[in-house]
């Protein structure tokens, strides 16, 4: 136990080391890069700090399997280079049985991951689009609730928040619709009741329409006005409207699976929220993957040579597995394969297939 813990609190020292660096490194791309974006709006400083680091928890969850995998080569080449393997094989212990607290570290921190670093990436997310959405005038946003859907589409002349009691799967047709629209100061102009309303390029073609005047009307219902057709511009594309709700990492996945049945509800697909889920489940399986195959490269004595390549050759297996994960939950959001297979099945594989490595190089 005295081993494997000793093990354990390298292990956790390595990783947040690599997390602390990359933090830091990604923070600096990410404020260069909210400079950039902004450089034409009238934005302070401060803003764009806080812009950047409102991005940045994102930013770092995409790549906490390739922060694992380097944590592990780290640690592996610290205790080769300090001849702490040779002692621990010395001492009877085998290179599988030196593996199990670092494993465990890994498994443990994949459930601290999709657990408390999940929701509060989904809490920054959010935030982070609607204050870039404030500072720019331009943005939508979409929101399935219990009494309808809500759509924010925004320009430069003002808002207009749009509910709908139902929908087609990527939002384009609206049934039930009402549209209000405000102006940048935040007082309402217009207020429109429809039968559906569908997005056609650059406007809103809406079919049986109450129209209400709000911005000087004293009695805007004596002199509202019917049509039986009405346009309303828009900057909205089928893409944004897909990705403005489509995005589960906005959703803390405590919150997911009564998502996804309330998108099923309104009549959407929500492939795209159950493969994330699941593959969220499966991340930290997919982590003690990359411990695995991390190790079954950098565990053999250095005085052998050819480290460099062994480090080279674990980072691109690493990568190679990373995106067979990313391609499959594709597949699995299109419908090409079952959600099960797209999000479990790289997991079980990276796993079987570290294992069969790390006993052909090293207890083989």
């Amino acid at each position: 136990m005295i081993l494997h813990r000793y093990f354990a609190q390298r292990f956790i020292f390595v990783l947040g080391g690599v997390i602390g660096v990359f933090g830091l490194l990604m923070a600096f791309v990410e404020l260069v890069e909210r400079l950039r974006t902004l450089r034409n709006v009238d934005v302070a400083f401060g803003q764009v700090v806080q812009l950047a680091l409102l991005n940045l928890p994102d930013s770092l969850y995409r790549i906490i399997p390739l922060l694992v995998i380097i944590a592990t080569i780290w640690l592996f080449l610290g205790l080769a280079r300090s001849s702490e393997l040779v002692v621990t094989r010395a001492a009877g212990r085998s290179a599988l049985r030196a593996l199990v607290a670092p494993c465990l570290v890994a498994f443990i921190f994949g459930l601290v991951t999709i657990g408390i670093f999940n929701p509060i990436v989904a809490s920054t997310s959010r935030e982070f689009d609607a204050r870039l959405s404030t500072l720019t005038g331009e943005g939508s946003s979409f929101t399935v609730s219990s009494d309808g859907l809500w759509l924010r589409q925004g320009s430069t002349n003002g808002q207009t928040v749009i509910r709908a009691e139902a929908t087609n799967l990527d939002g384009t047709e609206l049934s039930g619709v009402t549209f209000i629209t405000f102006t940048l100061d935040g007082g309402p102009v217009r207020r429109i009741e429809a039968t559906s309303a569908r997005l056609t390029p650059g406007q809103w073609d809406i079919t049986n329409a109450k129209v209400w005047p709000l911005a000087d009307a004293e009695n805007p219902e004596a002199v509202a006005e019917y049509h039986e057709t009405f346009q309303i511009p828009s900057s909205l594309t089928v893409d944004q409207i897909r990705d403005s709700f489509g995005s589960p990492t906005s959703v803390p996945i405590w919150e997911l699976p009564a998502f996804i049945e309330r998108l099923r509800t309104a009549g959407f697909s929500a492939r795209r929220h159950a493969v994330w889920l699941q593959s969220e489940l499966a991340m930290p399986l997919f982590l003690v993957a990359m411990v695995l195959i991390g190790a079954a490269f950098t565990m053999r004595p250095q005085r052998g040579g050819k480290t460099g390549q062994m480090v080279l050759w674990a980072i691109l297996i690493s990568f190679g597995l990373y995106f067979v994960r990313n391609f499959a939950s594709i597949l699995g959001e299109n419908g090409q394969i079952p959600i099960a297979l797209a999000a479990w099945a790289p997991p079980f594989v990276a796993v079987g297939f570290a294992f069969g490595l790390l006993l052909h190089l090293e207890d083989g």
